[in-house]
């Protein structure tokens, strides 16, 4: 079968072929059917030797839909020619977060990395850019029923990282009455979801931002009150737009020092900030200091298995639909450069050939 495979630090992908896996014991092989790029997978192919807990070479992927091909002699859930997404991070099983079906944020995750198993599918492990992919349990798939799979695969991270970054603020926002508002910064391949999914399950009223004016237009498509660029101005703009006050929350889908910038001087006291991009930005937190008294700050990753559930059950409705630019397998690499470019509108999915 063919994979795009991670051989050294700092290389470039590379198609190849590779045998096909042969699932035993719990395992479950997946015919893949599409796989999502993500810009983690440009900070995996850009990092340096030592820097990520992984071995190579692995197979990159990690957003994944497809139908169960075959099951090992003790696998459960899914039965074969089911179609699944695969919820990305594997934990070890065991501990009470994933009991509760939290492995974004499994217990032994150091100990997990510390013998190098890697963080998840295509994160250390064999990914979905490939034919086939192998999965270690039927507990790590999701059914997505007649949902295509270009639009499923993206929802197993893009989807599940900003609907988690959305569960985190959710309770906090003040009620209808009290005209929440709600800063999305950075409308891409996460924060087009993250707008979408704020209007289908709260009813703050949504302030984008970004840079690229074809990404306001994403932004409007979907279904945001207020567009804006980033300017110098933009955090005093985004506080009037929430009745001089400032906006009850940031989602931070850049994590850049512009970025978090704006954040701090968007927020009201009270407020919210989830720093979901790894843009390299920092904040100083001191008190007395820059940020807004009362604010919390949380560091989203991923998502739990049941929030997969909940917004593959949104993008069956239809009140979440992922923005794709869709390549063939083969074409992987031309795919990350465009990612990598700053071109790519929406999510970036590869397709079997």
């Amino acid at each position: 079968m063919r994979a795009v495979r991670m051989t050294h630090w700092g290389g470039p992908p590379v198609l190849i072929e590779v045998a096909r896996p042969i699932p035993g014991a719990d395992e479950v092989l997946i015919r893949v059917e599409a796989a999502g790029v993500c810009r983690s997978d440009l900070h995996v192919l850009d990092a340096r030797p030592g820097i990520l807990p992984y071995r190579t070479p692995f197979t990159l992927g990690h957003e994944v839909a497809g139908r169960v091909a075959e099951r090992g002699p003790g696998a459960t859930g899914p039965a074969v020619g089911e179609r699944v997404v695969v919820y990305g991070p594997w934990g070890c099983g065991l501990c009470s977060r994933c009991a509760a079906g939290a492995e974004n944020y499994c217990d032994r995750r150091a100990d997990l990395d510390a013998v190098r198993t890697g963080t998840g599918v295509g994160l250390g492990r064999d990914g979905g850019m490939a034919d086939f992919l192998l999965v270690p349990s039927g507990r790590l798939l999701v059914p997505v029923g007649d949902l295509p799979a270009a639009q499923a695969a993206p929802l197993s991270d893009a989807g599940l990282t900003a609907y988690h970054a959305v569960s985190g603020i959710r309770p906090t926002l003040p009620p209808l009455k009290g005209g929440a508002s709600v800063a999305v910064v950075g409308v891409g391949g996460l924060g087009h979801l993250a707008v979408q999914i704020l209007r289908a399950t709260t009813p703050a009223r949504v302030l984008a931002v970004d840079v690229r004016e074809e990404a306001l237009s994403l932004a409007d498509a979907c279904g945001a009150h207020f567009g804006t660029l980033l300017r110098p101005d933009t955090a005093e703009v985004l506080r009037r737009r929430a009745g001089g006050i400032g906006v009850d929350a940031v989602l931070d889908f850049v994590g850049s020092h512009s970025s978090l910038e704006l954040a701090v001087g968007a927020l009201r006291a009270g407020g919210e900030l989830a720093v979901v991009g790894s843009g390299g930005g920092e904040l100083t937190v001191r008190k007395p200091g820059a940020l807004p008294p009362g604010v919390r700050i949380s560091l989203p990753f991923w998502g739990t298995r049941p929030e997969l559930e909940e917004v593959v059950a949104l993008a069956r409705k239809g009140v979440v639909r992922v923005e794709t630019e869709e390549f063939a397998l083969s074409s992987a690499p031309e795919a990350i450069d465009r990612l990598r470019s700053g071109h790519a509108r929406g999510r970036t999915v590869l397709v079997p050939d």
